[in-house]
């Protein structure tokens, strides 16, 4: 159901995510699952320490987006920091969708870091039966 355009993506993807903090001009790429279940389509994003409030998703004709930004924690003055190699900053991953996909009707959830967008099939792509009629029906056309 998704639709890959650049097989290089993933490459730069994982440099970009190991090399650069993200930001808003320029985020970072977040790992994702996606799969088929049922009559829907799940694509499951890790993001773990972002509010629900900072995750942001659009749909625009059949591409998805989602961004998602991680802020520091705040903290007093007298914290010195040991070690840091959470990344902070924002977090972006846009998926081109095909169109046999009801992108009017996508659910998101979020819960122990991990957002879940599940996305049903549309009912035109959905398998279905042909009736046969008879052929009793039929009609000559004589000239």
């Amino acid at each position: 159901m998704l639709m890959r355009t650049d097989p290089f993506r993933e490459l730069d993807r994982l440099t970009q995510q190991l090399l650069t903090p993200g930001t808003w001009s320029r985020p970072s790429a977040m790992p994702m699952d996606a799969y088929r279940e049922g009559d829907e389509y799940v694509v499951a994003f890790d993001i773990p320490g972002v509010r629900p409030d900072a995750i942001d998703i659009d749909v625009e004709r059949h591409m998805l987006t989602v961004k998602a930004e991680r802020r520091p924690v705040a903290k007093s003055d007298d914290v010195q920091m040991e070690l840091s190699e959470r990344p902070l900053g924002a977090f972006s991953r846009q998926i081109q969708l095909a169109d046999t996909l009801d992108t009017e009707h996508i659910q998101a959830d979020y819960e122990a870091g991990v957002l879940t967008l599940r996305i049903p099939i549309a009912e035109r792509a959905k398998p279905r039966k042909i009736t046969v009629g008879l052929g009793s029906d039929r009609k000559e056309i004589s000239g």
